[in-house]
């Protein structure tokens, strides 16, 4: 190998880059953090009893609260006023009706998404 081969296979220097490639690279370090008005994917996850909903992938904003989803899975599986719904996060606990999304996912959030998990009856915790 010559020494001009050997030398660029070594990263360049900050000093050494084009504006373009410094652009780029800012560009790369963006993308890597969340856009606020981005929404958030919910995988949901029927648990014992619980009636498997036809959808399981939604896109929600990070401001809503848990109510608000379970609010929405009741309506979506029609349980009665008397029936319960139990939500936990990655099958370890149930957070609390005005816990926020974005801060669920945050903490558990794996591969782009949240897994919540629902069930008629009280499963974990």
């Amino acid at each position: 190998m010559s020494a001009s081969q050997e030398e660029s296979d070594e990263p360049a220097p900050v000093d050494s880059m084009s504006s373009q490639e410094k652009t780029e690279e800012l560009k790369t370090a963006e993308q890597v953090k969340r856009d606020p008005t981005d929404k958030v994917e919910i995988l949901l996850k029927p648990v014992g009893d619980a009636p498997i909903m036809k959808l399981k992938k939604f896109l929600v904003e990070p401001s809503r609260s848990i109510a608000k989803i379970i609010e929405f899975i009741r309506k979506y599986l029609k349980l009665g006023p008397s029936e319960s719904l139990f939500l936990y996060v990655n099958q370890s606990f149930a957070p609390s009706p005005d816990q926020i999304i974005q801060n669920l996912y945050e903490c558990f959030g794996s591969d782009g998404k949240l897994v919540l998990n629902y069930c008629k009856s009280q499963a974990w915790g």
